[in-house]
């Protein structure tokens, strides 16, 4: 059973019952318990009315009062509320403005007038005025000059090699490359193509892709590997890189917004209680040396204890800062 059977086999599971647990539904469907949890949230962030409750007698709980007509569901719109979760910003994108919207409004449906008296009667208001989900990054703009995803997800089924101009992170030119591809990612409220390059995995930003090219000769994908499966080998391994650890003492006044910022690389921090000068002593991982210069954003908030080549090179980067800013602008 792929995740899209999955999720309306849930709901049907949901509707049936009112109330599981995840443990009952991961047996049921031969999933681990967190591979539920993730579809729960999917189905959440879609405005299905379905909820976990914690504690000894808690659960996956569908709100009561609510009739889910998922039979009404057409191919288009199943395919939206498995892979977007019904966002309509990116739907957008897509050029499926027009079914994603359709889909939120079938699904949403509140029933027959006895059902919504019901729910009345026990003072249950709509889902959506308490719950807001919004899956934009932090900080970009909401209107970005990413490739035509529409377009570029068009020629994606065609199944071809394409020749694509991309510029890579920190170059000045775009340049051709020939790709194998498996299909798009949308992570984080940014888009990657995610593809073999000279049988290679890769993840290529839309946001610096130019242009692309369809050939005439049929992709070569590797066997028995899906872009699900690529897609989350290159995010784990992404994440997962630390060949460099840097021990960090930082003010514990940014131990919050470390965390945030830092997120996976942040490997563990010290006691809870600062220290007697109001700093903590964290660990913090690169997969090179070069990544600590990530740490500067925290300016004169943070000291590089160890290793001694990480603490040169922020020495280094501090005095190239400061001689840079000695003197007026000119």
């Amino acid at each position: 059973m792929n995740r899209q059977q999955r999720l309306l086999a849930m709901l049907a599971a949901l509707q049936a019952r009112r109330r599981t647990n995840a443990k009952e539904l991961a047996a049921e469907f031969g999933v681990s318990v967190r591979t539920v949890m993730r579809d729960v949230e999917a189905l959440a962030a879609a405005e299905v009315p379905v909820f976990t409750e914690r504690g000894r007698y808690g659960g996956i709980v569908l709100l009561p009062g609510t009739q889910l007509d998922v039979s009404r569901l057409s191919d288009t719109e199943t395919e939206l509320l498995t892979v977007l979760g019904i966002d309509l910003v990116q739907a957008r994108k897509l050029g499926m403005e027009a079914a994603a919207r359709s889909a939120t409004d079938k699904l949403t449906a509140r029933g027959t007038p006895q059902r919504r008296a019901a729910s009345q009667r026990s003072d249950l208001i709509p889902l959506a005025q308490v719950v807001a989900v919004d899956h934009r990054a932090w900080f970009v703009p909401d209107e970005d000059e990413e490739a035509d995803i529409a377009s570029l997800t068009h020629d994606l089924r065609r199944a071809r090699r394409l020749r694509v101009r991309y510029r890579r992170s920190g170059a000045r030119r775009h340049r051709p490359i020939t790709i194998d591809p498996y299909g798009v990612l949308l992570r984080a409220g940014r888009w990657y193509l995610v593809a073999d390059t000279d049988g290679e995995p890769r993840m290529y930003a839309l946001s610096r892709l130019a242009s692309w090219e369809v050939l005439d000769e049929p992709r070569r994908l590797r066997q028995n590997t899906t872009l699900t499966e690529l897609a989350g080998t290159l995010g784990a391994g992404l994440e997962d890189a630390r060949d460099v650890v840097v021990t960090v003492r930082l003010d514990a006044d940014r131990l919050d917004i470390a965390k945030r910022i830092l997120g996976k690389r942040l490997l563990s921090t010290g006691p809870a209680d600062a220290d007697a000068d109001g700093t903590v002593l964290v660990r913090v991982g690169y997969d090179r040396l070069d990544g600590i210069r990530q740490l500067l954003q925290f300016s004169d908030h943070f000291e590089v204890i160890d290793p001694p080549e990480a603490r040169e090179l922020v020495a280094r980067l501090a005095e190239a800062i400061a001689l840079r800013h000695r003197h007026p602008n000119p």
